[in-house]
């Protein structure tokens, strides 16, 4: 083949003496000597693989290409080849002297306390030593994507950090390198009243966000913990209270620009609050925790500031009380602001905290918002006491006053906290997670959850978000009891996908659900995704290791290349 292929790029350049030499090729002879078959064998074999060696060596990626080459859909774990970064000391040093020419100095940190801060924190301990190098801090997408040529080009590998609330292992360094701290690109750029939309960049925080919509009459509904910024709650595909009524954060990102491992820039839509062009790269970036770009602006919708604001707490007997009113509301199609469920060992726990200044019934309990013109609460409020009443509440007091609210609502406020502080001592840890199961099967697995802790001795909770079947349930725990704890976790895990259910709904899978996530979703979904990645982040720099696991681990890989390893 590579004779003829000779032959052919032969003729081409030179046709006439080609033709002639042919013609008495073809009328010699068969029988040829020595020297010419050995000389012909050079010409067909040698120097073509001669050309391809120099072409190896002088481009990398055409050689990579054909060794690494998978035309499968889907990319299993088994076929992953090691990721293969560059932390050398070298390396970094190299790379410093290039990203002073783009932050300055003053853009610049590795103080090892903060170095440590923007990879592991109370709420989500890293399970790893190693930590970012270094620190930047970018003021621009431009500023961000020479970053990342620069770290493209050195193999360097890159973790984003916004607000640093996020849980489940998120923020961890897993493979060194560089850390991306978003703080000064906290702007929001735009403002479009008439559209109901607004431009901003990753650090602003949803706080921040609406207090400045408040003065216009507009509302951004999505609200995670306090302290979230915009970034991670893309990167995390978060919700909150909120999300009965408006929705997740998938919901009110219209467009994203973003920059890719490379450094490459995209602006993944225009502003229309609807479009079908082509593949719909907003949702592929929302939820992916930075492992696909970083995001440095985004198009978020903003809705009307509810009026009329109305808080009810509602008192039963027991929880599948409590979820069965809720399972009312959600058929009838009422349209509260917000449905939220504590658990009686929540409720005890608020009473002890002292962080409320009411005397609360030590029962499942529903804490609701409503919100609307004053006709609509009314029948609201009206609609819902008819059907707590149904299912045999104990209690029912709400109030439209401002003060009485805020009072009313802070045990759904402080709940977490109220829990935080029943520590039996200062060195005991909190591990939560936040199943979330079809509403007619909640009542079930918090029930179950709970018995599992009153038998394991624990102290812990459920509360969550009822009308969308979203529950935590946390756990406070001494290192004594760190097995029984994370086993009850990972036994409600596994309960909620079994009951057709999902092991997170707003914190994201981050680092520590890998391995859930494959048991809620099966190998060929976890093989599609790790497809994604390498195809957009092919050296996996950006948030190595989250998600999806991206390599064998080392007992997986010496069991392969050591079969008898695997027997002992």
């Amino acid at each position: 083949m590579a004779l003829n292929l000779l032959f052919r790029i032969r003729s081409q350049r030179f046709p006439a003496t080609f033709t002639h030499q042919a013609r008495q090729y073809s009328d010699a002879p068969r029988r040829t000597s020595w020297g010419s078959r050995i000389r012909w064998f050079s010409l067909g074999v040698v120097c073509p693989l001669g050309l391809l060696g120099y072409l190896g060596a002088k481009t990398q990626v055409q050689v990579s290409f054909w060794r690494d080459v998978n035309n499968k859909s889907c990319s299993p774990l088994k076929i992953s080849r090691p990721i293969q970064h560059d932390i050398t000391e070298q390396n970094l040093h190299a790379a410093r002297q290039e990203f002073l020419t783009i932050v300055g100095r003053g853009g610049m940190d590795d103080n090892p306390g903060n170095l440590k801060s923007r990879s592991s924190t109370e709420w989500s301990p890293s399970t790893s030593e190693k930590y970012a190098s270094l620190i930047l801090y970018p003021q621009s997408t431009l500023q961000v994507s020479e970053i990342m040529k620069i770290c493209h080009k050195r193999r360097i590998p890159v973790t984003g950090f916004s607000g640093g609330t996020s849980l489940d292992g998120a923020l961890a360094s897993t493979r060194g390198g560089i850390c991306i701290d978003f703080s000064r690109m906290n702007r929001i750029l735009d403002l479009h009243e008439r559209d109901m939309d607004v431009v901003v960049q990753p650090a602003v925080g949803w706080e921040d966000l609406n207090v400045r919509l408040a003065d216009k009459g507009l509302f951004f509904p999505p609200d995670p913990g306090p302290g979230a910024q915009i970034g991670g709650m893309i990167g995390t595909g978060c919700s909150g209270t909120n999300a009965y009524r408006y929705g997740t954060m998938k919901d009110w990102v219209i467009s994203t620009t973003i920059v890719l491992a490379d450094g490459t820039i995209v602006k993944t839509r225009n502003r229309p609050r609807k479009s079908t062009a082509g593949y719909d790269l907003t949702r592929l970036i929302v939820g992916s925790s930075g492992t696909l770009g970083l995001v440095t602006e985004a198009v978020l919708k903003v809705t009307a500031k509810p009026e009329n604001e109305r808080v009810a707490v509602i008192a039963f007997p027991d929880t599948y009380k409590a979820v069965s009113t809720a399972i009312d509301v959600v058929q009838k199609g009422i349209p509260l602001a917000a449905i939220e469920l504590l658990d009686d060992n929540s409720m005890k726990a608020v009473n002890e905290s002292g962080y409320s200044d009411n005397h609360w019934k030590e029962t499942a309990t529903l804490f609701v918002k409503f919100s609307g013109t004053q006709r609509e609460v009314e029948e609201q409020v009206d609609v819902l006491g008819a059907l707590a009443e149904a299912h045999g509440r104990q209690s029912f007091e709400s109030s439209s006053d401002a003060e009485q609210i805020s009072q009313l609502w802070s045990a759904r406020k402080t709940a977490l906290l109220s829990l935080i502080a029943q520590k039996r001592n200062p060195d005991d840890k909190f591990i939560s997670c936040d199943v979330a199961v079809p509403i007619s099967r909640l009542a079930d697995i918090i029930e179950e959850s709970n018995e599992q802790i009153r038998i394991a001795g624990l102290l812990g909770s459920n509360l969550g978000h009822v009308g969308d079947g979203n529950f935590h349930t946390s756990i406070l725990y001494s290192e004594k009891e760190k097995a029984a704890a994370e086993k009850i976790i990972a036994d409600t895990q596994r309960r909620g996908v079994e009951m057709d259910g999902t092991v997170t709904g707003e914190h994201g899978i981050g680092l520590n659900l890998r391995d859930m996530l494959q048991v809620e979703l099966g190998d060929n979904a976890i093989d599609m995704m790790r497809k994604i990645k390498f195809a957009l982040d092919p050296l996996c720099l950006l948030n190595c290791d989250k998600i999806i696991r991206m390599e064998p681990e080392p007992q997986e890989v010496a069991s392969k290349t050591n079969p008898q390893s695997s027997k002992k």
